[in-house]
């Protein structure tokens, strides 16, 4: 008898799960106050209050709709996978979707769909304030350019939360996302212009995946930087397949002790 997993069509529940996710962290006020509210906040504080109408492109209010989208990026991705699964992994909600007929990839499928959905949010708002009212000049070909950087910039960034939610323990999920985050954010010049900061952060700004991201982000938009960019992909894309392994390690060891 063909059980109700092999039956049961697999795109509605992918599409039902994703959704309910979708609407479930939509509707916590603390995800999203960080993960949509925190960019675009910092956004108008210091891209909109600096902005002024100018012959040169590269402005402060420019740079920073890049930097800060990746900024916003990288808070859903990490929150979104780290401190919720952490959170579900306590409370037994993952033996649950075990014992369920779903499939068992759904259920990261749903949040990574949801990361990439709040990652567009961010983006689409902080694209609509520089336009607006930042003074930013874009062309079609530079926004499909910053849509293809959230693209490909999520996945590093939910493999590392994914390693999180594994590692660390569900109380203190939140406190070593952003022990993470907030520096990350801050070496990898998201905050503001790489070359203003201190010689040695500049010198050791590579070792961050996020640095890399905004290097190619604002390459896409114009501004000049360092390296080039299949040198940020290729670390972009050692760095995820690092954190997978490293979570699929530690996942297959905590269920060879249970």
């Amino acid at each position: 008898m063909p059980s109700s997993l092999s039956v049961a069509p697999r795109l509605p529940l992918y599409f039902t799960e994703s959704r309910y996710e979708f609407l479930r962290l939509l509707r916590a006020r603390t995800y999203t106050l960080v993960t949509v509210g925190f960019p675009l906040m910092f956004y108008m504080l210091f891209g909109v209050v600096n902005s002024h109408p100018s012959a040169n492109p590269l402005t402060v209010s420019r740079y920073l709709l890049a930097t800060y989208t990746i900024f916003g990026l990288v808070g859903t991705s990490l929150f979104g996978i780290g401190a919720t699964l952490a959170n579900e992994r306590a409370l037994g909600w993952l033996e649950i979707k075990r014992a369920s007929p779903m499939p068992p990839s759904a259920y990261l499928v749903a949040k990574l769909l949801t990361a990439f959905a709040f990652a567009f949010i961010v983006y689409g708002l902080l694209l609509t304030t520089a336009l607006t009212l930042g003074h930013v000049h874009l062309s079609a070909h530079e926004m499909l350019r910053l849509a293809g950087v959230v693209a490909i910039g999520v996945l590093p960034f939910t493999s590392l939360g994914l390693l999180l939610a594994l590692c660390v323990p569900p109380q203190a999920a939140v406190g070593v996302i952003n022990l993470i985050y907030l520096p990350m954010s801050f070496c990898s010049g998201l905050w503001m212009p790489i070359d203003t900061l201190p010689h040695w952060l500049q010198s050791i700004a590579p070792l961050w995946p996020s640095y890399h991201l905004a290097q190619i982000a604002l390459n896409g938009i114009g501004f000049p930087t360092n390296g080039s960019f299949g040198v940020h992909l290729a670390a972009l894309a050692l760095f995820t397949c690092i954190m997978l392994s490293a979570a699929i390690f530690v996942f297959r060891r905590s269920s060879a002790r249970s």
